[in-house]
């Protein structure tokens, strides 16, 4: 598992891009996903668990939210459900990454639970990093 704020520059500059957070409770996956981001005009936020996502939205501005359907404890569903129930971070869009081939009751799930977006595992990295460019380009809009 990163820390919070594991892949965040320390320069002054990255201080004002939009925030990425990345949900995953394997601690590679969090590095691929900052692999696959790195060079994007984002900052991103790795966190290896539900509880841990809750409380960097509770300390940070988040334009996006990776977030993985299948965690120990609290799984991707719930902390989505969570995520969505609290007024400050109900418009923050989620896509959900998982492992599982693809299910249409888990895809339907994880809209149900208010995501965006539904991707399966391995991740193409251009359909991710093309997914982040434009949920981060609506979100700059909403502002």
């Amino acid at each position: 598992m990163t820390s919070a704020g594991a892949g965040m520059s320390e320069h002054s500059s990255d201080h004002d891009l939009p925030k990425v957070l990345l949900v995953d409770d394997r601690a590679e996956n969090l590095l691929a996903l900052e692999a696959i981001l790195q060079g994007m005009p984002v900052q991103t936020v790795g966190v290896g668990s539900g509880e841990a996502a809750l409380k960097q939205l509770l300390l940070h501005e988040f334009a996006l939210i990776l977030l993985d359907a299948q965690m120990p404890d609290m799984d991707g569903f719930e902390t989505a459900r969570r995520i969505k129930q609290r007024e400050r971070t109900r418009g923050v869009p989620i896509v959900f990454l998982t492992a599982a081939d693809y299910n249409a009751h888990l895809a339907l799930r994880g809209y149900a639970a208010g995501a965006v977006d539904y991707l399966t595992k391995p991740i193409d990295p251009w359909v991710l990093r093309a997914k982040v460019s434009v949920l981060e380009q609506l979100a700059e809009d909403l502002q």
